[in-house]
């Protein structure tokens, strides 16, 4: 590792005289300086990560609980960080210390004619053909002013500490460490304290009073700058800041950034979008700051750079194996990416410059973490089909690792990964060997591969290609299936495969199939998947034609309209669906015909379906099905209190809820039971897992409960003793707009194909 060489010189600072030897008025004494800057750096960063999940939140169900509100609301805060740091940049290259105090005063009250923090009138129903735009307008309107005033704080307190006769205020970087504890502390308290068990109109009052005494914590902090310097006691760095070191802090900051939301959408696609699972990885991040940026490390860098290669290439492994238990899902995710931004962020510790370019630093700092936000959120999309962000940042990760033997480009670099894609490409291809399917033989061919990648760790370009050629090779392994088509929205990936020994058509929503149908055309009107006939909806629909006359049917969730094929001739059917690209797809004749065939006529309403019901008469619905997906995660807005009491009033008396709760990681049916026990409602669940016969079929394993007034409602199932009581679960809690419980309702270990917990 090669450092630059730092001259320290005493000189005068840019705003001191070269004659001054004393300075016209004296500030208070420095004895309690450093607790006050220390506690205006605390609170002020705990402000700033208390408002992004808390506002991110408000606008989640504005459109329907897209795992890309949270990605676009990072996007939205790294670009208003880094406008605060350019400010503060500018401001203290420009400005005298009363003059910035002064500025900065006014600009932190100002930010008051935005609070409370709420969402801003008139900003209550998306577009849908641009809900990106619109977000960060809402977010801009809504809490830009505010968070720009807090934002700014961090470096502009180091930078004014570094101008106090404080022993320390030669080096103020340890407050960063201070400044992250703050906002970790704010992401720790928000989903354990914070939003269980306060609503939301309180957290925006609290979040005020706070930032009023923040207002007047920074007021005190101006007190102890010195106006002017005395030359003979003003240090600053004479160091030659090179682009190549520039560009160096950049990558390292845009990795992490970048890693951070390619995590979280990677989790939060298929478990669920709350702030919980957005809170720990950031709250990951900011921890990794806290650890490097510490006057004594806890955890020494090494440690983290000995350790991120064996992390990564057991990752690069048995990243399809982990997917299959929750527990171990979000540890190796979570685990590998804290030790990759320890490495990073560490990386940039050891290449600080002096306090003469600490808001120089910063601010590249904070262009590289827009720049993660602007890759994940505006050009991966654009770009890919799929979720290629997340291991292709990884990858880069690794080209980013301190050299042990030099950086200069060698042959081998290229050539010794290309044996190793050989070694793994040749049986993967041509025999459709899956190692991780064979025993102690597949075991010990995954040792060796991982062993040869790990010889290579100390190449970054030849340990990064390694790692590449792994991930790929999991993308090599013959698929039963031939992908037809993909595509890719604000609200998720989308692909259409068609089974290549099959008879039919699939249709997947990131990683989970979501509609199958078959190809012969005389079986166009035949439900699969998890709507076939056997199972729960099945059942339900059948005995219900036989039991009463239903007219009116809502579905929340169009998927590729499979349901529509139980509609009886003069019913109305009417679809919710928040993507428009999904009603594109569904109704395109060359992949699927449910649509075409059994839902002629029948409404499709676009946005998210609690915005939509309520231009819906109340009474309206004999049957309303509850089937919204994003991946395998059903919008927590859609099972709440609230949400269930929006049902009902669009229920006619003796109506019907038949929510689909089919999920690879949570066990939901506790969710409902304690739903409809606060309602006063009778509810019934039912999980059918298909025979091998049913699989090959396209059938599949599926989880319904089915909610009414009273037990008669549901009188026609009253003798299948497959239909089982919902049974209330103090462990999952009432969900409401204001609070959810994820934890207790995680299946954890708990394998594909169970209803664990319930």
């Amino acid at each position: 590792m090669v450092f630059e060489a730092v001259d320290f010189v005493a000189i005068p600072d840019h705003h001191s005289s070269m004659t001054s030897s004393a300075e016209p008025s004296s500030p208070p004494a420095v004895g309690g300086a450093l607790t006050l800057f220390a506690a205006a750096s605390f609170l002020s960063a705990l402000l700033v990560f208390a408002v992004q999940p808390m506002f991110a939140k408000m606008a989640l169900p504005l459109l329907g609980g897209a795992p890309a509100v949270w990605n676009t609301a990072m996007l939205f805060f790294q670009t208003v960080l880094l406008l605060g740091y350019v400010y503060v940049h500018l401001a203290t290259r420009l400005l005298g210390a009363k003059t910035q105090a002064w500025l900065h005063l006014a600009v932190m009250g100002l930010a008051f004619i935005a609070l409370p923090i709420s969402v801003a009138t008139g900003w209550n129903r998306p577009p849908l053909d641009a809900p990106l735009i619109w977000l960060v307008g809402l977010f801009a309107v809504s809490v830009g002013l505010p968070f720009f005033a807090v934002a700014a704080n961090a470096p502009l307190l180091q930078k004014w500490f570094s101008r106090t006769r404080h022993a320390a205020a030669g080096d103020p970087y340890f407050f960063y460490a201070a400044s992250n504890l703050g906002s970790l502390s704010a992401l720790v308290a928000y989903p354990t304290v914070i939003e269980p068990w306060i609503g939301r109109v309180s957290q925006s009052w609290a979040w005020t009073a706070a930032y009023a005494v923040l207002v007047a914590l920074i007021a005190a902090c101006a007190l102890f700058v010195r106006p002017k310097f005395a030359a003979e006691t003003t240090i600053v760095h004479r160091e030659a800041i090179s682009w190549r070191r520039r560009l160096h802090w950049l990558a390292l900051a845009f990795v992490p950034s970048s890693l951070l939301l390619g995590v979280t959408t990677h989790i939060t696609t298929d478990v669920a979008a709350v702030p919980l699972l957005w809170v720990i990885p950031l709250a990951l991040y900011l921890l990794s700051f806290v650890l490097v940026f510490a006057r004594r490390r806890p955890l020494k860098h090494e440690w983290m750079v000995n350790s991120q290669p064996i992390l990564i290439i057991f990752y690069a492994l048995a990243a399809q194996w982990v997917s299959d238990f929750v527990l171990a899902f979000l540890l190796v995710n979570w685990v590998v990416f804290f030790v990759t931004a320890m490495v990073c962020h560490g990386e940039l510790v050891d290449r600080r410059p002096g306090t003469g370019h600490l808001t120089e630093f910063y601010l590249w700092l904070a262009v590289g973490g827009m720049l993660g936000g602007i890759f994940n959120v505006l050009i991966a999309p654009a770009v890919f089909h799929g979720v290629y962000e997340y291991p292709l940042i990884l990858i880069l990760a690794c080209l980013l690792r301190p050299s042990g033997e030099g950086r200069f480009f060698r042959v081998l670099d290229v050539a010794l990964p290309a044996v190793l894609l050989a070694v793994i490409a040749v049986p993967t291809v041509v025999y459709g060997f899956r190692p991780i399917d064979h025993g102690f033989l597949g075991l010990g061919i995954l040792a060796a591969v991982g062993l040869a990648a790990y010889g290579l760790q100390r190449r970054p370009l030849r340990f990064g290609l390694a790692v590449a050629v792994i991930l790929l090779a999991n993308t090599l392994v013959p698929s039963p299936f031939e992908t037809v088509t993909r595509d890719r929205s604000f609200f998720g990936v989308y692909a259409v495969k068609r089974a290549i020994n099959g008879n039919y058509n699939l249709f997947s929503h990131g990683t989970i199939i979501h509609g199958v149908q078959y190809i012969t055309p005389q079986l166009w009107h035949e439900p699969l998947s998890y709507y076939h006939r056997e199972g729960p909806l099945g059942q339900f629909f059948a005995r219900l034609d036989r039991a009463r006359t239903i007219e009116r049917v809502g579905v929340i969730g169009l998927g590729i309209g499979t349901v529509a094929c139980y509609r009886q001739a003069g019913q109305d059917w009417m679809f919710f669906e928040i993507d428009p690209t999904i009603g594109r797809l569904a109704w395109n004749t060359r992949y699927f015909h449910y649509l075409s065939e059994c839902a002629e006529g029948d409404e499709i309403v676009y946005g998210d379906a609690r915005l939509s019901l309520n231009a819906v008469p109340d009474g309206h619905f004999d049957v309303l099905i509850q089937d919204a997906f994003s991946s395998d995660a059903i919008p927590v807005h859609l099972l709440t209190r609230e949400a269930l009491a929006l049902y009902l009033r669009k229920l006619r008396p003796g109506g019907v809820i038949a929510a689909h709760v089919t999920n690879k990681y949570l066990s939901l049916s506790p969710v409902f039971a304690n739903l409809a026990h606060d309602a006063g409602l009778f509810g019934i669940w039912q999980n059918y897992v298909v025979g091998e016969e049913e699989r090959r079929q396209g059938k599949m394993d599926s989880t319904w409960v089915l909610m009414a007034r009273t037990s008669a409602d549901l009188a026609h199932l009253g003798d299948d003793s497959r239909w089982l009581p919902l049974e209330s679960d103090s462990r999952a809690g009432l969900w409401t707009d204001d609070f959810s419980n994820l934890i207790g309702v995680l299946k954890w270990g708990c394998p594909i194909g169970k209803e664990c917990g319930t």
